[in-house]
């Protein structure tokens, strides 16, 4: 398959769907972490498709491609550590926790072995 677009690939469809999870799960947030916790772990989960985005549009450009795929990166890994935090404070379970952590695994490395091989992605 041609990869024509961003939403092509296998990473922003994984990223798109952890991030809605991130948001379906956050709506059952104490009311008082709204302000915090919640705006960021949603901010933080839907930033990994913004980059993405972005470093697509831009891989003509290896540089600027590995760029905003390292803050695509740094974004999931930012999620985890909310996700941290929400496990900590009992918000979430260990298995949902357990879940989305291992899907921003899957995120970051398949984010890394892009970065590793830009050319790839030129065209």
């Amino acid at each position: 398959m041609k990869i024509r677009s961003h939403k092509d690939l296998d990473v922003y469809k994984l990223g798109f769907e952890t991030a809605v999870a991130i948001f379906e799960i956050s709506k059952q947030f104490p009311i008082e972490e709204k302000y915090s916790l919640t705006d960021q772990i949603r901010r933080s989960s839907r930033s990994v498709c913004s980059n993405l985005a972005e470093a697509f549009r831009k891989r003509k450009y290896p540089k600027a491609f590995v760029s905003k795929l390292s803050d695509s990166e740094g974004e999931a890994a930012e999620t985890q550590t909310w996700l941290e935090f929400a496990l900590e404070c009992k918000y979430i379970e260990v298995q949902t926790y357990t879940i989305l952590v291992e899907k921003c695994n899957n995120i970051i490395g398949k984010l890394v072995n892009m970065s590793l091989h830009p050319e790839d992605w030129s065209f």
